[in-house]
């Protein structure tokens, strides 16, 4: 390698890989996934240079292991499960699931495959890992720090004035994040910052969660009812909503329950998301589409069941920034619980823009996954046909049920 190993610990990864990961090991240990890497922007090409620092930046990540004051800050966890623990005790990366070529247009092309309970895992490092070496190795990262810090200073002093009001928010960048000192530093000023009233409640990143004593957060993705939904193939995918509701209460019930409404569209997730399901998760998450209309869209929903919005939560987590965090909790102050999940913006906010790269789940147990998503352009799939199949059944459903 030539620079110093960007991931250092397998904590280093979503809050909601470890929620995913326990339901996977107890009820889907057999399942099956290919995940596939994407870079979204047309002008970024990753150099021959940049994919070898990948590949070894990957193989030094898959030589690690948790460590035993690790796990006994997941046990923790109030809903972790000592099976689980021992599970991860034994746990590591298999460099053997990659595949990482030059062979794509943007210079990079990386897939995983095996089980499901390996592959998940492996989403977050690597998209952490493919960001941190493209800034570092295409620009002047001294002077890209240089301006993340003092626009991160800008935005810390709107909180602490009182120019915008986040409310209850949670950092969630390290997909995206411009490197690790990048988002070490900005979870250490908000977490030690005097906010006039937002209140920072934690972060996705287990690592700084557990370094800072913040809250690690995060509940499902969309993988989750991908997988769940349409891996199995006796199931109607257009379903998918249910079983992967009805699979995470058998494993948690009342606890850690944030639904992720839109993975196959928010209108098709309402028509699972009755008065059992509502009432036993605390909240939903938003992450497409207009938020202002999809929560007014929830509210309208919990009052049609009989149960007080007031009760409940609102996470929005789709390209937010301090203004719009602003704007969407006093439109629904006082009727609804909002919080705010905020990646990019504080994670990668510099004077060049940020890589929209991501890494989805294309198949599950040798079938196409697919997500539809509230807006075009989200989603990912390999296969066109099973794209148009799912959106038949989905449009069968809706205009039948």
């Amino acid at each position: 390698m030539k620079l110093q190993p960007i991931i250092v610990s397998l904590l280093e990864t979503d809050m909601y890989k470890f929620s995913m990961g326990q339901a996977i090991y107890h009820q889907f240990s057999d399942y099956k996934t290919t995940w596939t890497f994407k870079c979204r922007n047309k002008d970024v090409k990753f150099t021959e240079e940049m994919v070898e620092e990948i590949r070894e930046q990957i193989k030094s990540y898959c030589k690690l292991r948790f460590t035993e004051e690790e796990l006994e800050y997941l046990n923790k966890i109030r809903w972790i499960k000592g099976s689980y623990i021992d599970f991860l005790r034994l746990w590591q990366p298999r460099y053997e699931d990659f595949e990482i070529t030059t062979d794509a247009e943007c210079g990079l092309f990386i897939e995983t495959k095996g089980t499901w309970l390996n592959t998940s895992f492996y989403e977050i490092p690597t998209l952490a890992i493919v960001n941190e070496v493209y800034f570092r190795m295409q620009y002047d990262y001294d002077s890209l720090i240089k301006s993340f810090e003092e626009k991160l200073d800008e935005k810390v002093g709107w909180l602490v004035s009182g120019k915008y009001y986040a409310g209850s928010f949670s950092e969630f960048g390290l997909r995206r994040r411009l490197s690790a000192q990048a988002q070490e530093m900005a979870v250490k000023k908000l977490s030690e910052a005097r906010l006039c009233s937002s209140v920072f409640v934690g972060t996705s990143n287990v690592y700084l969660a557990k370094k800072f004593g913040v809250l690690p957060v995060g509940t499902m993705a969309h993988e989750w009812i991908m997988c769940v939904g349409q891996g199995n193939h006796k199931h109607n995918p257009a379903y998918s909503n249910w079983y992967a509701l009805d699979a995470w209460v058998k494993e948690y019930s009342v606890l850690n329950g944030t639904a992720l409404t839109d993975a196959i569209t928010t209108d098709c997730f309402l028509r699972d998301f009755q008065l059992t399901y509502a009432t036993l998760f605390s909240g939903v998450r938003h992450d497409s589409g207009d938020p202002v209309e999809w929560g007014e869209k929830m509210v309208k929903h919990y009052e049609s069941l009989g149960i007080d919005p007031k009760t409940k939560t609102l996470l929005f987590s789709d390209s937010l920034n301090f203004k719009k965090a602003d704007e969407i909790f006093r439109h629904f102050n006082g009727r609804v619980k909002v919080a705010f999940g905020i990646g990019t913006y504080i994670s990668n906010d510099t004077k060049v823009p940020p890589l929209n790269i991501v890494m989805k789940t294309t198949a599950c147990n040798g079938m196409d996954v697919a997500k539809i998503s509230d807006v075009q352009g989200k989603g990912m799939c390999k296969n066109p046909a099973y794209e148009e199949y799912l959106m038949r059944c989905i449009k069968w459903r809706m205009e039948r049920q």
